[in-house]
């Protein structure tokens, strides 16, 4: 049976009465790259925290494969979803393997050592990210593009089908933003899901197959890019005036509109 993800009447709340997310219905292809946009505060990472299970909605529902995502054993949830956090400081002192190996995890008990097929596992996603000849260097000296790169590899070490991706290109040069992107892209292609959020429109219509917009923790829109990344919908969300800039190959980029660009 294919998987699938999704929400139904999703609503969460920090505070009693105040609700940081209200009445979410929305569902993820089971293959492919979804972005969540939206402004500052609107709710992004909580919605990601509630669909990978650490956060349990006030209201409505987290769905997976037809049954509530809260009703599974933890270890069966680890085994499913798989969570790329947001990095500013990184704390980690282990190596770029050691890292990795956690995603063995859920499937090792409290005092089980890593078995051979956990070893191989590793190896086969660190190689298939790229990172073999780092798997010896500590992750506090790796850059910030190699460190969301291990954090992936650990997270399909996870097994998991869903890879659930908190601001990935937050602090990342455009190059590293492309590197990490093109990888998901690679991964999506093989089956693999990935939910993300993020500031930026124009890495939704370069590397997204689907878009959820919010603000203020409700659902504005949700579908293709060519659909939701639209001045009029942007503005909505971010309270900002947007044109849209296309290219002789019919490639499209989103900017703030400017008095110079309206008169040129």
């Amino acid at each position: 049976m294919e998987m699938s993800l999704g929400a139904v009447g999703l609503s969460y709340s920090y505070i009693p009465g105040m609700l940081a997310l209200r009445n979410i219905a929305l569902s993820l292809d089971s293959s492919g790259v979804t972005f969540i946009l939206g402004g500052n505060g609107s709710g992004k990472t909580t919605l990601i925290q509630c669909l990978c299970g650490i956060r349990p909605p006030n209201s409505g529902s987290v769905r997976i494969d037809g049954k509530n995502l809260h009703t599974l054993h933890p270890l069966q949830r680890a085994r499913l979803i798989g969570l790329v956090p947001q990095i500013h400081e990184p704390v980690f002192t282990y190596s770029v393997y050691q890292v990795v190996l956690m995603g063995r995890a859920p499937y090792l008990g409290p005092s089980s050592a890593p078995r051979k097929e956990d070893h191989a596992r590793v190896a086969a996603a660190l190689e298939a990210l790229d990172l073999w000849e780092l798997r010896d260097r500590s992750y506090t000296a790796i850059s910030g593009g190699e460190q969301r790169l291990t954090l992936i590899a650990r997270g399909l070490t996870q097994g998991a089908k869903y890879l659930l991706m908190d601001e990935p290109d937050a602090h990342l040069d455009p190059r590293h933003q492309h590197d990490v992107f093109t990888r998901i892209a690679d991964l999506a292609a093989q089956g693999f899901t990935f939910v993300i959020s993020s500031h930026s429109p124009n890495n939704a219509l370069l590397y997204g197959k689907r878009v959820v917009l919010i603000a203020a923790g409700q659902l504005i829109a949700q579908g293709s890019p060519q659909e939701v990344i639209a001045p009029k919908l942007l503005q909505e969300a971010y309270g900002l005036e947007f044109e849209t800039i296309t290219d002789a190959s019919g490639l499209r980029a989103v900017l703030p509109a400017t008095e110079r660009r309206s008169q040129s």
